[in-house]
């Protein structure tokens, strides 16, 4: 399998999908709900994954596509390549900011994540590794992460963590919010992971995620030796929903130590 060649196909897809969608914006957003009032989907969400499906099935017709958005296959396992793709995440950010949302790729042989992409659709920043390889940012390396503590920290959560809920124990959150020496909320899983991943955030944490919002960035995150897993400390499962935590190496094991703590 010729890795470098998918890499550069995957780069010029991602770049002309990036394009694609920020000429949409000279024209109406059709935009409707998915599970709830906030869950939104756009006409252009469903437009650039199909753009993705036909130049892959192009490349490729063995290679098999999971979207956010049910138009590849119905992909029981991860044998063979399998493209894990979220068109557009932060949906919510798209339709009303127009701006923090990411097209978010990774590429899965047999079960191993080879390559991996979030591309910030409006800077035109592209984050990306291969397998063993290394990690960049646009053209720059991106380092190892640097070692740092938790009151050093600045680390990605939003509001709903400090509220009580079902998932966690929220009093240990705020004590985690009143430690560390910031916290972030973007609205975008990829765009948080990039952040991690490039040390502009040491962590962040959510209570549910899909394979699309994490599969490009776990990748990314093994190059710069970033810890992902979900928040009982276990490998995140490519095929369904689980809750999630990315987070620098030296505080990772710490949060869900003390801070993150789930609900039995």
């Amino acid at each position: 399998m010729d890795l470098q060649l998918i890499d550069q196909f995957a780069k010029n897809i991602i770049f002309e999908a990036g394009r694609r969608i920020r000429n949409a914006f000279t024209y109406d957003l059709v935009v409707e709900t998915k599970s709830n009032a906030n869950d939104l989907v756009t006409n252009i969400d469903r437009e650039t994954e199909l753009f993705f499906i036909e130049q892959i099935k192009s490349f490729d017709l063995t290679h098999k596509i999971i979207g956010e958005e049910g138009m590849g296959e119905k992909a029981d396992s991860l044998e063979g390549v399998v493209w894990i793709i979220d068109p557009i995440d932060g949906t919510m950010n798209f339709v009303k900011q127009h701006r923090h949302f990411m097209i978010s790729i990774g590429i899965f042989i047999d079960g191993v994540g080879k390559l991996g992409y979030i591309f910030d659709v409006m800077r035109e920043d592209l984050f990306y590794a291969i397998e063993g390889v290394g990690a960049w940012y646009n053209d720059s390396p991106l380092r190892k992460l640097q070692p740092v503590k938790i009151e050093e920290a600045v680390i990605g959560i939003n509001a709903s963590w400090v509220a009580p809920n079902r998932r966690i124990h929220h009093e240990k959150v705020i004590d985690l919010v009143r430690t560390v020496r910031g916290t972030r909320s973007y609205g975008s899983a990829a765009m948080e992971i990039a952040f991690v991943v490039s040390g502009k955030l040491d962590a962040y944490v959510s209570m549910r995620l899909s394979p699309w919002d994490i599969a490009g960035g776990t990748i990314i995150a093994k190059e710069v030796g970033a810890i992902a897993t979900n928040l009982r400390g276990e490998s995140f499962d490519f095929l369904h929903q689980d809750t999630f935590i990315i987070a620098n190496p030296y505080i990772h094991q710490e949060l869900l130590e003390k801070y993150i703590v789930p609900h039995d």
